[in-house]
């Protein structure tokens, strides 16, 4: 062992940033054109009959939760699909067979889904500033979630990928889990705003968690506490890690 593999690791996420160059405008673009559209009809339909939300302005209070809902999704669907694909086509083998050990595959194919996510968030705060007025209360604990929840959230489209046996199956969890818990996690609203016992109900919903945290570091509030938000993203990114530890351990869905 001669220390960490960086040319192939290089390759790998090299490989994985160009693939998102050659479909841009799925990867790039939709996910701002959607953001934009959110803000015409949140911002603008909604926004003008709920002026304000903790002294926010409703146009600004969505940002954070926008931003969230899109670097979620992508992160599990850049993950997802990149190691799937070599599951698809058969190539799978010379990946396992390459000089590359578990560690180093796991920092490619996720650094990569991580970083695609990272510039997608960026894109939409810097696009929701033509729309509403954006101030960061608390700028290093902001890169500090979305650094957090991009790779959290990447390892788990990870695990997706070498789990699912189809595309169907690609889709199944961020469209019928992931997509409905953040859009009931307080992305367009306050959890406080909900009747019992939905409130409650609500603080078993782990996207809150996220949501909330990520809020608070633009405007210093949030419906949990912001060691809570913390505390579960760091738990969650280490329950992900543990999984794929025993996954490459046991070759489980990787090798026949």
């Amino acid at each position: 062992m001669s220390g960490i593999n960086i040319h192939g690791i290089w390759a790998i996420y090299r490989s994985e940033m160009a693939r998102t160059v050659r479909t841009v405008w799925q990867s790039i673009a939709t996910p701002v054109i959607t953001t934009a559209l959110y803000f015409i009809v949140f911002g603008g339909a909604i926004g003008s009959r709920m002026q304000h939300v903790g002294g926010v302005g409703y146009g600004a209070f969505i940002v954070p939760g926008l931003i969230m809902l899109s670097l979620l999704t992508q992160s599990i669907s850049n993950a997802s699909v990149g190691i799937y694909f070599p599951k698809f086509t058969g190539t799978m083998f010379e990946i396992l067979s390459a000089p590359l050990n578990a560690i180093e595959a796991v920092i490619a194919y996720v650094g990569a889904a991580a970083t695609k996510s990272v510039v997608i968030g960026l894109i939409i705060l810097a696009t929701s500033t033509f729309f509403t007025d954006v101030r960061i209360l608390h700028p290093v604990w902001m890169v500090g979630f979305l650094l957090m929840t991009s790779i959290a959230f990447s390892l788990f489209g990870f695990i997706i990928g070498i789990w699912a046996k189809s595309f169907e199956q690609l889709a199944i969890i961020p469209s019928l889990i992931v997509t409905p818990l953040t859009f009931l996690g307080g992305a367009f609203y306050s959890i406080d705003m909900l009747p019992q016992p939905w409130r409650t109900v609500s603080l078993f919903n782990p996207v809150v968690y996220l949501v909330s945290g990520f809020r608070w570091s633009f405007y210093g509030l949030g419906d949990v506490g912001v060691a809570a938000s913390l505390g579960f993203t760091a738990g969650f990114m280490a329950l992900c890690l543990a999984v794929l530890w025993w996954i490459f351990k046991t070759g489980w869905r990787l090798k026949p």
